[in-house]
């Protein structure tokens, strides 16, 4: 069903996250009609997609006299108090406020705006780039269950969506699937090198740790088992899988490692949160 909305989409902020969720929007029936993008200089990319869908572009919105749908905000955090308090006198009653910006708390929001409004903090990961991503999202004590479903509606046309029960949850969401896509692309750079350590040609090294990590992606998403009886699956006794993992697996090793890595990540996330 295609999506729809009462009030114009506008999307402060047409950088990569902001661009592949507008993509994925467009993909799923949303009307170029519909949208307003806020950006004063959108990379060329999402220039041209927004010449080529037709859909409007400004360097500011302030002026909008009908009240938004959605205000999708989407620009880097560091920017987010300058750009988002204009954006806030455009909000009206059933407005929902939805923002992708890591960091950004609840409370940054809502003390620009009446109690009664809808805030909802959401990370999305960069595979929605390829309508792969999984986002999570946590709402404020405002938010309608309507809202909600509408907030899931839009976010899933980039991929999953989950809610979380806890504002506080965040880090660890940021910790393991925000930062999870550069932990994975990191081993498909170790396999190669590793692949050319035991004496492939750097290309072919490449070429085969890159299909391997896909491909073994696609075949979690796929098939629905646990990682760990897909990885016990491939591993018969006594063989080379076998003798991989007993060096991966051991202790400390690849869990240890990858628990302190998400503890320092968790870490680094309250810190810029404050």
């Amino acid at each position: 069903m295609p999506l729809h909305l009462d009030g114009p989409l506008i999307l402060a902020g047409a950088g990569k996250m902001g661009g592949a969720l507008l993509e994925g929007l467009m993909a799923n029936g949303l009307s170029a009609r519909r949208i307003i993008v806020q950006d004063p200089s959108p990379p060329p990319e999402a220039a041209d997609f927004l010449r080529r869908s037709g859909i409007r572009c400004e360097a500011s919105v302030a002026a909008l006299e009908e009240a938004p749908s959605v205000i999708l905000a989407a620009v880097k955090p560091q920017v987010m108090d300058e750009v988002f308090p204009p954006l806030a006198k455009l909000v009206g009653p059933r407005t929902i406020v939805l923002s992708i910006a890591a960091g950004k708390t609840l409370a940054s929001f809502e003390r620009y705006l009446s109690p009664q409004n809808c805030v909802i903090r959401a990370m999305p990961n960069t595979p929605a780039q390829v309508g792969r991503g999984v986002t999570a999202c946590v709402a404020n004590a405002a938010t309608s269950s309507d809202q909600r479903a509408t907030a899931t509606a839009l976010l899933s046309s980039v991929g999953s969506v989950v809610w979380l029960d806890r504002e506080d949850q965040m880090d660890a969401v940021t910790a393991v699937s925000g930062s999870g896509p550069a932990y994975v692309f990191l081993v498909a750079e170790c396999l190669a090198e590793a692949g050319r350590a035991a004496g492939l040609p750097p290309d072919l090294a490449k070429t085969l740790a890159r299909a391997t990590v896909a491909g073994a992606g696609e075949l979690l998403h796929r098939s629905g088992l646990d990682a760990a009886i897909l990885r016990q699956n491939v591993t018969s006794p006594g063989g080379t899988t076998a003798a991989a993992l007993d060096v991966l697996m051991a202790k400390p090793g690849l869990e240890e490692l990858m628990s302190e890595a998400v503890a320092a990540a968790v870490r680094r996330s309250r810190e810029l949160a404050k």
